[in-house]
């Protein structure tokens, strides 16, 4: 299974499984949802991406050796391309997405440097006979220092809510990155260009740049570059990654991609369906607006968002912005069996756990505290509702303390409207 596949799949189980033998894993549920836009493919490919979280590409782009030394070696010159498309029939290969045709087109579209590595793979049957997603990948140097470049190609349903979110911006709370824009073309395809880190909370300086592009065919193209030669395990080369904003957007929208699309439209199996993330079960708009339905007065919500059993709001109550997220489960019973944190039981038999962290997401904040109240029903029904002082996840403090009291996390955590989500 490629490696974004486990991520994708284990990061999506975090927030359906969770079971808090420490409070950082509830954080990295929250992540793994919010980063949901970062196109990380439920089941098959990643955010995910969320939240890891490393923000990869769409399909199995990084194994086989890709970034690590595995792929075909031996740099090769390659000139500013004059004729894309024309380039792209050399293989001989038309009505077939192989390796070879995905390779020299992305090769043919990249600026003149020189390709260092490369690795890809057609349209092929995997495991149990579904088909394999197509991808090329290099690692490109123009001159400036090594940098890997990916392409990947899935297809999605289109016009649907699916589709839609594979080009929608990430909410800078749950994923920090520098810029986020999304657009409709003319022809109708959407568009989105993602400027972070495959680190978000930047710890570590290796940039990811990331076009996706979703066709009115519902075929998805997802181009991601870095400034080093791999993902991980490899140091940054180069302040920024190779191409530019514009010419991500001119790469994945090439004209020379057309045929290979048109191809592959026929023969791909299955729509890559959500990104990580987007199960079913309780709404992700129904989540955050009872989320937001039962704080206090007084409270602007500034930013929100979530995903299946979970939601998120960032409120500034004009003494600096706070982060509130909420976990709704199911068959949880055996929960309180790991709590460590102060322990009580309401008159219902509802157990709940209240506790008062420092770094409560382990991602470098400075100044963070975050503050969790556990709820676990006697049924097993599960609520759990945590504050930050910061306006994000990984994010400094901006505040002393969190929007919400403990009593208010509490009563809020306890509130009846949430027993509608069972």
């Amino acid at each position: 299974m490629p490696f974004e596949d486990e991520l994708g799949q284990a990061l999506h189980r975090t927030g359906e499984t969770l079971r808090p033998t420490d409070r950082p894993a509830l954080v990295e549920g929250g992540l793994t949802r919010g980063r949901r836009r970062l196109a990380r493919r439920r089941g098959a490919a990643v955010t995910g991406s969320v939240l890891a979280l490393a923000v990869v590409g769409v399909t199995g782009a990084y194994t086989g050796g890709a970034f690590d030394g595995g792929g075909k070696d031996g740099a090769v010159e390659i000139a500013s391309p004059s004729d894309p498309a024309g380039k792209d029939k050399k293989d001989g290969s038309a009505g077939a997405v192989t390796e070879e045709r995905m390779l020299g087109t992305l090769k043919s579209l990249l600026p003149e440097g020189r390709i260092r590595q490369e690795n890809g793979r057609g349209l092929e049957a995997g495991p149990g006979g579904r088909s394999m997603p197509p991808y090329a990948s290099v690692v490109f140097d123009d001159g400036r220092g090594a940098a890997a470049v990916v392409l990947s190609l899935n297809t999605v349903v289109p016009d649907s809510e699916e589709a839609e979110e594979w080009v929608t911006c990430p909410s800078k709370a749950l994923v920090p990155h520098d810029n986020c824009t999304s657009e409709t073309l003319a022809d109708g395809s959407k568009y989105m260009l993602f400027q972070g880190y495959v680190y978000p909370d930047k710890r570590v300086a290796t940039k990811n740049w990331r076009a996706t592009l979703v066709t009115p065919a519902g075929v998805l193209f997802d181009v991601t570059e870095y400034n080093a030669p791999g993902e991980k395990g490899t140091a940054v080369s180069r302040p920024n990654p190779p191409l530019t904003p514009s010419q991500m957007k001119a790469l994945v929208t090439a004209g020379a991609w057309k045929p290979i699309a048109e191809d592959y439209a026929k023969t791909a199996a299955e729509p890559a369906g959500k990104p990580a993330g987007q199960g079913g079960g309780t709404s992700a708009d129904a989540a955050h607006k009872t989320l937001a339905s039962l704080l206090p007065e007084g409270m602007k919500v500034t930013d929100k968002g979530g995903d299946s059993g979970y939601g998120f709001v960032v409120v500034d109550d004009g003494k600096g912005k706070s982060f509130i997220q909420v976990n709704v489960q199911s068959g949880m019973s055996d929960v309180p069996g790991h709590w460590t944190g102060s322990v009580t039981t309401e008159p219902d038999g509802t157990r709940v756990m209240e506790e008062q962290q420092t770094d409560p997401d382990q991602k470098g904040g400075a100044g963070t505290v975050g503050w969790t109240v556990d709820t676990v029903r006697a049924d097993g029904f599960r609520v759990v509702v945590m504050a930050f002082n910061a306006p994000g996840q990984g994010q400094d403090a901006s505040r002393p303390e969190p929007a919400l009291t403990m009593a208010q996390l509490r009563k809020l955590a306890l509130d009846k409207s949430w027993l509608t989500y069972k």
